[in-house]
């Protein structure tokens, strides 16, 4: 199964917090409130984030974290990024000379194509995507034969 770390997840979760706060200013205790995380866990999350520059903080009494940029300017993938380094399937289809197996593999080139259609999948939505509902599942009408006698 391809999935993200459980980090991974949390932060696009503190970050869709953010996108719906608008531009306020919120405590690291008032988004883990929001988000329904542990303090200490977005308090992680918001160091990550910060370092990649996708929120801001502030200090003193009123201070807090918001994002860097409007959300409709950040994507999934820079999330995915932030916390995981490069999007890649394989090792070797981020950095090149990490396998011994480089020279004669003949699935390298096909592993780094999937990786950068999941990259640009990931680069195809941003935040303010994330903050929408989500559509409600398309129902296709299913063709039935009915047999009169």
């Amino acid at each position: 199964m391809l999935r993200v770390s459980k980090l991974t997840d949390y932060a696009t979760v503190v970050m869709t917090v953010l996108a719906a706060a608008d531009g306020e200013v919120l405590s690291a205790q008032g988004l883990a409130e929001r988000a329904h995380l542990e303090a200490p866990t977005v308090s992680k999350l918001l160091k990550q984030l910060g370092h990649a520059g996708l929120v801001e903080s502030f200090r003193g009494v009123n201070g807090g974290y918001r994002l860097a940029r409007p959300p409709q300017a950040i994507t999934v993938a820079e999330i995915v990024t932030a916390m995981e380094g490069p999007i890649g399937m394989t090792e070797c289809s981020v950095h090149s000379g990490q396998c011994g197996h480089e020279a004669h593999c003949g699935v390298r080139v096909n592993w780094r194509r999937i990786s950068q259609a999941i990259e640009h999948a990931l680069d195809s939505v941003t935040l303010a995507d994330m903050v929408k509902p989500a559509p409600p599942p398309l129902r296709v009408p299913i063709p039935v034969r009915v047999a009169v006698t």
